[in-house]
């Protein structure tokens, strides 16, 4: 069979010799068409959600989910951070209605655990005890919020403060001391140059209802949270689908924070981490785009060593990449976030035939060879054995058309095609080009530094490369029983990018992860019964639906509510919410106030401890020795006081508002809650949220396990991740062990001989298993980015033992140094180009792209070596 290929392509490529030049300009503009074909019919999809077969039950389920409730998918998250409750929740109301009003970029945004319904029955949610504390804790502080009304200003607070320290009837049954640390606290912080807001509600309702707060690890203050969601408007034919969203977004929230420098609004969930992995992916690419083509041009010219051999190589190269384009333009019609990788991988591969044939072609022109003799020698060394590397590369590819795993699968149908392109096209227009530009005056490549030890060493030394090769493979099958494949997607991002540490602080969170869980029943007693199961489970923090909004005992808090409201409603309702600052003396307040603090002090007031006492008196003195040394004094002052009472008319509102609640039932919520609990077509949601950390991936697990005994309906990211690694596994394994299985009939039917056969595929399987096992060892796991390394090489192990076997078998290598032929160093500097293309994908910030660049660098080692060093010294034929 290699005889009568090597008949046929003799026979065409001297019919291409009579007529280079038209075959060249058939060739040129069946090229242009192509190019012009391809930019107007091949589209980019960078829908993730289509990378996996919709036929894939959690992939149908959460189908199911997004179609029930679409105003929840591909959401982005803002989360809203500030040092008060008050500052959270106005900047969060803010900016939900600023980006409500971009319509053009997003169709909605809402705040889950505020709105209008939520603000009116606040004190309704609360449970009894906690109310009748608050109720306590308000009634107390009656005459406090009374006066402040009717004296909205500096000196009514420091007067009222003043009297009730140096009184001692107990006229004000509030607890002073939370007040004066918080005013101490601003003085303070007013002192270092830096201003923020005492938080009445903090003081007055003991931060309930509140939104959650939590504490910064590294900074160990205090922040109050608030979550905003926006739905943003997708672009899937675009590189960036939520690029336009995502930029109005950062206006926004920049726009915001301005106003506030304590102030932060940080954006993640799943659109926003898929984005900046994408933004992240194409900046790596194009750093490493530029370092890979510096270096392959340094490497290919040391290997061709000639200008026009390179020149020619690189066109070729580039026709190749085209046709491939339009190959996949007319074949699938779009590229996704995987299969676009085909024009990395066709440099690799591709441009391997191409360098072989220049190799043999400059040989023949070296050994003095006329230009259509070096022409058809060089086709006829090499044209059997690269068709039969290409077709060995390209089942590989093939296997992947039939998984589950839809990336792959056209990543498969793109690049097995493109394989074959690069064949045809160095088979037909190289040849072409070396009949109309011949390459003259060229020199043997002999390299008189390599000592002649390295060059006989898989021969001499036979015996002992099998010994360790055979033990080094043992060695490697033991390492691979720690072999893991990391199934969560968020630790290929860059870890410091700003969606990547919100959200791994968002999974910290037993009420706010993203990692929780959706359920549908058909009817809310349905609902009921799946939440009573799932909430016994250890792993689940809570099971919320519909059914959570309707607040218990609403009977006995409505009447706590109206008691409550008869004390203080008549006060906070005629608040005056205007600080006017330039009619009051707020210097003079603060002297005045100060004497009362000395007063205090020498009496020992029973109302505020000591200490607290004489710390605020000698900040007082401080604060008012240094605003009286500047230009200004004035503006000190009223900067004071509106740090002290500028978030009062806030916290005053929303008790007036919490105050007027009125019994409800299912029924009566509003539509803007129900619509993300109950579908159009009746389906009830079930939110499930984890009781742990969801960083830790054993806690992950058990979260997904104990939630799918219960209901296997379910969905949500941690599924989709969990279910979708294992699918990308079982397709990966599936197709490998296929493309296996019949690259080895191909070689039997080629070879017609077991020996040669296993030959071919030990080195191999060898390099194969000593790249999995460097990889456990260095602790760089498989993942969805990483493994798609593994078809180039596959593609790169078998060429090069391919080449390598019909060089060392060939009758013309029997008086020739096999690592010193044209044969060896096409492969040597074939490996080294691809080895520079993507090893610089090490260096980048995406853990994913580095992480392939790790493998492939140590595969393509192992590949070469194996090649190169077992491959011969298993052969047992001597040079």
């Amino acid at each position: 069979m290699s005889s009568f290929f090597n008949t046929l392509i003799g026979w065409c490529e001297r019919q291409i010799m009579r007529c280079p030049w038209t075959l060249l300009l058939l060739s040129l503009l069946l090229c242009g068409a192509t190019f012009v074909y391809t930019l107007k019919n091949l589209e980019i999809n960078t829908n993730t959600a289509e990378m996996l077969s919709p036929d894939l039950p959690f992939q149908q389920n959460q189908a199911h989910l997004n179609q029930a409730f679409p105003e929840d998918a591909n959401t982005i998250i803002f989360v809203v951070q500030a040092e008060t409750p008050e500052e959270t929740a106005q900047a969060a109301a803010k900016l939900a209605e600023q980006l409500n009003k971009a319509n053009d970029r997003f169709d909605s945004a809402y705040i889950p655990t505020d709105n209008a319904f939520f603000r009116q029955q606040a004190l309704l949610y609360l449970n009894q005890n906690d109310l009748d504390k608050l109720a306590k804790k308000l009634t107390d502080a009656q005459p406090f919020i009374g006066h402040l009304a009717q004296n909205y200003h500096l000196e009514g607070l420091f007067g009222i403060i003043g009297q009730a320290l140096n009184r001692h009837d107990n006229a004000l049954p509030m607890d002073l001391n939370p007040i004066l640390v918080a005013i101490d606290d601003i003085l303070k912080n007013q002192l270092n140059g830096t201003s923020h807001y005492v938080s009445w509600q903090n003081i007055l309702a003991e931060n309930k209802p509140n939104t959650d707060d939590y504490k910064d690890a590294g900074a160990q203050t205090k922040f109050n949270r608030s979550i905003v969601i926006a739905k943003p408007k997708m672009h899937f034919n675009e590189m960036l689908p939520a690029d336009v969203a995502l930029s109005a977004a950062r206006e926004i929230s920049h726009g915001i924070m301005a106003e506030n420098p304590s102030l932060s609004i940080r954006i993640t969930g799943e659109t926003a981490l898929e984005h900046e992995e994408l933004e992240s992916v194409t900046k790596g690419a194009a750093f490493s785009g530029m370092l890979s083509l510096i270096l392959v041009c340094a490497v290919q010219w040391i290997g061709l060593r000639s200008i026009r051999l390179l020149v020619t190589t690189y066109v070729v190269l580039v026709m190749g990449l085209i046709f491939t384009a339009g190959f996949a333009a007319v074949t699938v019609g779009h590229l996704n976030v995987i299969s676009i990788t085909f024009a990395s991988l066709y440099i690799g591969l591709g441009v391997d035939y191409a360098i072989h044939i220049c190799l043999h072609y400059r040989e023949g022109k070296a050994d003095g060879l006329s230009n259509s003799e070096a022409i058809l020698i060089s086709i006829r060394d090499v044209g059997s054995s690269l068709f039969l590397c290409a077709l060995a590369t390209a089942i590989g590819f093939f296997a992947f058309i039939p998984t589950d795993y839809a990336g792959v699968s056209e990543l498969g149908v793109i690049s097995g095609g493109g394989i074959f392109i690069g064949l045809i096209i160095s088979l037909t227009v190289l040849p072409a080009i070396f009949c109309v530009f011949p390459v003259n005056n060229v020199k043997p490549i002999r390299s008189p530094l390599t000592p002649a030890f390295i060059i006989t060493f898989p021969f001499r030394f036979s015996t002992g490369i099998k010994i360790v090769s055979i033990l080094l493979g043992i060695g490697a099958c033991f390492v691979l029983a720690d072999f893991t494949f990391d199934y969560d997607p968020i630790n290929l991002r860059d870890p410091n990018s700003e969606s990547v540490v919100t959200i791994k602080e968002l999974l910290k969170s037993k009420t706010e992860s993203p990692f929780a869980l959706t359920a549908l029943a058909n009817n809310l007693e349905d609902a009921g019964k799946i939440t009573a199961r799932l909430e016994q489970q250890p792993s689940v923090h809570e099971a919320i639906t519909l059914a959570s909004f309707v607040a218990k005992d609403q009977d006995d808090k409505l009447t706590t509510i109206e008691d409550l409201n008869l004390m203080l409603g008549g006060q906070i309702k005629n608040f005056d919410s205007t600080l006017n600052t330039a009619n009051h003396n707020q210097q003079a307040a603060l002297i005045k106030f100060n004497e009362a603090l000395k007063k205090a002090i020498v009496e020992k007031s029973p109302h505020a401890p000591q200490q607290t006492l004489q710390q605020l008196q000698q900040r007082v003195d401080a604060f008012v020795n240094q605003a009286d040394s500047t230009p200004i004094p004035a503006d000190s002052y009223v900067q004071l006081e509106k740090n002290i009472l500028g978030l009062l008319p806030f916290t005053i509102e929303r008790l007036r508002t919490s105050l007027t609640p009125v019994p409800f039932g299912m029924d009566d919520l509003p539509r803007e809650i129900t619509s993300h609990w109950v579908s159009s077509t009746g389906l009830y949601r079930i939110l499930i949220t984890p009781e742990k950390d969801q960083n830790v991936p054993e806690n992950l697990k058990e979260f997904v396990s104990q939630v799918q005994a219960i209901d296997n309906t379910v969905s949500g990211l941690p599924i989709f991740n969990q279910a979708g690694g294992v699918i990308v596994v079982n397709a990966f394994v599936k197709a490998f062990s296929g493309a296996f299985i019949a690259i080895v009939m191909l070689l039997l039917l080629m070879y017609r001989n077991v020996r040669k056969t296993l030959l071919v595929i030990m080195p191999l399987l060898l390099a194969a298993l000593l790249t999995s096992a460097s990889n456990v060892l260095l602790d760089n796991p498989f993942n969805f980015a990483n493994i798609i390394a593994l078809p180039l090489l596959l593609g790169m192990g078998i060429d090069s033992s391919i080449l390598i076997m019909h060089r060392h078998h060939s009758s013309e290598c029997e008086d020739e140094n096999l690592l010193q032929s044209s044969t060896t160093r096409g492969i040597i500097f074939s490996s080294i180009t691809t080895l520079c293309s993507f090893s610089s994908l090490a260096f980048t910030a995406h853990r994913g792209m580095a992480s392939m660049g790790l493998v492939l660098a140590i595969g393509l080692t192992f590949t070469v070596m194996c090649s190169l060093i077992v491959l011969p010294a298993f052969s047992g034929k001597r040079i």
